[in-house]
């Protein structure tokens, strides 16, 4: 220390580390006391510098792991353009199958809905997200549709459900509606009534702005007057007919998707046939048939629908020989075109003709035999006999 204040310095100035080493116990512990901690002990202990430093990387490390997500948030396997023109294929698809051929069509919808599928599986944006499961509930509701009218109705009601589980979630109501009308569709066809009523109320719960509103009504209607309940017939086609005058906006994607007048007339006429009214059945049956004819393009399972309806409609008024010429544009329909409702309905005239005094005339008898060979040669038993790609 003496010579710490001969030259004017710290003890620590003189001391090298050696000399730390060296000193007594006793002459450390005053060092220590008047110069703070040792220069040992002062190299162990992290420089604030490089404890500083250290932290700063931290900080930054984060900020760009915290980019890095921003970008990976950001990135989408599908944009606004693809988005569009999947929509426009979507409308495409349900516009054409009112007018083409239903086992083409279906592979085409296969084909785009499975596109879908994977781009759902991918990443994008929550909105992206909405607008892919938007179509693809539009798509498997076609691919219901389609199954269904090929006569496979267990597959129509498969793809029905997987509709629904995408109108969910795109939380839309009016997809939901279109959904719970292609179920209605389904069991009415397959003989469950009460569940095709309720499926048509379900949807009507969702109170749509297009012309679903007026399509779940007539279907509600179809299945009352099948089930013989002529009051809840009427008052599901009064509402049918005041859900047409209330659109206020077209429909999202129109075709299949859509229930124009003539359409709700052509479910008016059947409802009022199954009930016994062949008067009003004939009306509105005309109706629908004056509509079709001003339309450039409408569906042809909806015209032959209608013209079935008004054959059984002049049966029921006892002129059976008019049957074959109400019948003439159905009977002239290629077999690719004669989906399973148009079979089916021409099948029910055919055991009506086998009822009360029109069973044993002559004209009769062979309108039987042309109806029952008619059937045979359609879309869905074509299908069957086929080993192409069809639904399963």
């Amino acid at each position: 220390m003496a010579l710490a204040a001969v030259f004017g310095c710290p003890v620590e100035d003189i001391l090298d580390v050696d000399g730390y080493r060296v000193l007594p116990e006793s002459d450390l512990r005053v060092l220590r006391h008047q110069t703070g901690p040792s220069t040992a002990e002062a190299v162990q202990r992290p420089a604030p510098v490089q404890a500083v430093a250290e932290h700063r990387n931290d900080v930054l490390a984060a900020a760009t792991e915290s980019a890095a997500w921003a970008q990976w948030v950001e990135s989408t396997n599908v944009g606004e353009i693809a988005l569009e023109q999947i929509l426009a294929d979507v409308r495409s698809l349900a516009g054409e199958y009112l007018t083409g051929d239903a086992v083409k069509l279906f592979g085409r919808t296969r084909r785009l809905r499975d596109r879908v599928f994977g781009l759902v599986e991918g990443h994008q944006p929550p909105q992206h997200s909405v607008d892919l499961y938007v179509s693809a509930d539009y798509l498997c509701g076609l691919l219901a549709w389609i199954s269904s009218h090929l006569g496979n109705l267990r597959a129509a009601d498969t793809q029905g459900r997987t509709a629904w589980l995408c109108a969910e979630m795109s939380g839309h109501a009016e997809l939901r509606a279109w959904v719970a009308s292609t179920r209605s569709k389904v069991a009415f066809w397959d003989g469950r009534l009460r569940e095709a009523i309720q499926h048509a109320r379900r949807g009507a719960s969702c109170h749509p702005r297009g012309t679903v509103g007026a399509l779940l009504a007539c279907q509600e209607a179809d299945a009352w007057s099948k089930l013989g309940a002529a009051d809840e017939t009427q008052a599901a086609l009064h509402r049918a007919a005041l859900a047409q005058q209330d659109v206020d906006q077209p429909d999202h994607v129109g075709g299949v998707y859509s229930c124009p007048e003539a359409r709700q007339e052509n479910y008016a006429a059947g409802a009022h046939l199954c009930i016994g009214s062949f008067t009003d059945a004939l009306t509105e049956a005309d109706a629908a048939l004056e509509r079709l004819r001003t339309q450039p393009v409408h569906a042809y399972g909806t015209e032959a629908l209608v013209h079935i309806t008004r054959a059984i409609a002049v049966l029921g008024s006892g002129q059976p020989e008019g049957i074959m010429a109400a019948l003439s544009p159905v009977l002239a329909m290629p077999p690719e075109q004669r989906l399973d409702p148009i079979p089916q309905r021409i099948q029910d005239l055919a055991h009506l003709m086998t009822v009360g005094r029109v069973a044993t005339g002559s004209a009769t008898l062979a309108a039987r035999q042309v109806l029952s060979d008619w059937c045979h040669d359609s879309a869905p038993r074509q299908l069957a006999l086929s080993s192409g790609d069809g639904p399963h």
